[in-house]
């Protein structure tokens, strides 16, 4: 009997369907906050530079294109604001992203524990729906506001209308003239994106870990793997999620109150007026920003918790 027990346990141990991730665990809802605040902050530093060039390439018509690609967004403003252009947007990014992360580890993190055995092991569907649900949460709290109030200012400065001199004179000027919901512009794309998003990455960063590092136990805290894992699955979730990211971006800019009665009169108009390529512009910077972001977060999640848990028990 107990020959088979330790059958069983080497045969879940090994099982395909049944994963874990080392750095998700059981811990003070209070530690898992400042994990995800931190780590979100610091990703947002080293990649917010594509994210700014993403969102140019998304709000410019398909029909009369100011920019050709990345690299010509990044030259124009550079030429035109210098390195400071690159980061506009960023302050509320900085802090959006910290709530984000908080947001999407706090929630993965409870949303996981209901699926999850004794052993710790989720299966796939488990891992699939607690990401879905880390999606939404992140979307509806911390997402849409922040991308709204990011992508309002990229536009004005775009469009050189001067409406707004920062992110804080945006959200003041915003919920002056239009109230709450102002910030809550494109919720329903948002949270499509979200949602996907995570329900895509979680499980795929597992896959990918599992590729990578041929099921050897011992890498399981490895910032190295855990990173390139996360930026494969960054890459993979890009092409599920780009239409939803292309109307959520349309539906936040300056002028979408005018020019759209809703979000589905956004990807109507988008399709008759720029065909279907619309729905993937800025698809290779999202791509390397992803790729940046997401494998920043699996690798840096892990070590701010190493270092956390020698100061904080």
């Amino acid at each position: 009997l107990q020959g088979r027990l330790q059958d069983d346990d080497k045969s879940c141990r090994g099982s395909p369907d049944l994963v874990s991730m080392a750095f998700v665990k059981k811990e003070h809802p209070a530690k898992s906050v400042v994990k995800g605040f931190l780590t979100g902050g610091t990703m947002v530093v080293a990649s917010y530079p594509l994210e700014f060039c993403k969102t140019q390439l998304q709000l410019q018509s398909k029909t009369a294109p100011e920019y050709s690609g990345m690299p010509d967004v990044m030259k124009k403003t550079f030429g035109k604001h210098g390195i400071s252009g690159l980061y506009k947007g960023a302050s509320v990014r900085i802090f959006g992203a910290g709530a984000q992360q908080m947001c999407r580890w706090g929630a993965y993190t409870n949303f996981s524990a209901f699926f999850r055995d004794e052993k710790g092991k989720i299966s796939v569907i488990g891992n699939t729906l607690s990401g879905l649900g880390a999606g939404c949460v992140e979307a509806i709290f911390a997402v849409t506001p922040v991308e709204t109030v990011k992508t309002r200012v990229n536009d004005d400065m775009r469009r050189g209308t001067g409406n707004y001199k920062g992110s804080g004179d945006a959200i003041v000027k915003i919920l002056k003239s239009e109230g709450p919901l102002g910030l809550y512009r494109g919720a329903a794309p948002t949270i499509a994106k979200q949602a996907c998003n995570q329900a895509v990455r979680m499980p795929l960063q597992l896959q990918c870990f599992t590729l990578i590092s041929m099921g050897d136990e011992s890498k399981k805290s490895s910032p190295i793997y855990n990173g390139v894992a996360g930026a494969m699955a960054g890459v993979g979730s890009v092409f599920l999620t780009q239409p939803q990211d292309c109307v959520k971006s349309k539906m936040q800019g300056e002028q979408a109150k005018t020019l759209y009665k809703g979000t589905l009169d956004c990807a109507t108009q988008m399709f008759k007026n720029e065909g279907i390529t619309s729905f993937f512009a800025g698809s290779v910077p999202r791509s390397i920003q992803m790729a940046a972001n997401v494998g920043l977060t699996f690798a840096l999640y892990p070590v701010i918790g190493q270092l956390l848990d020698k100061v904080w028990a």
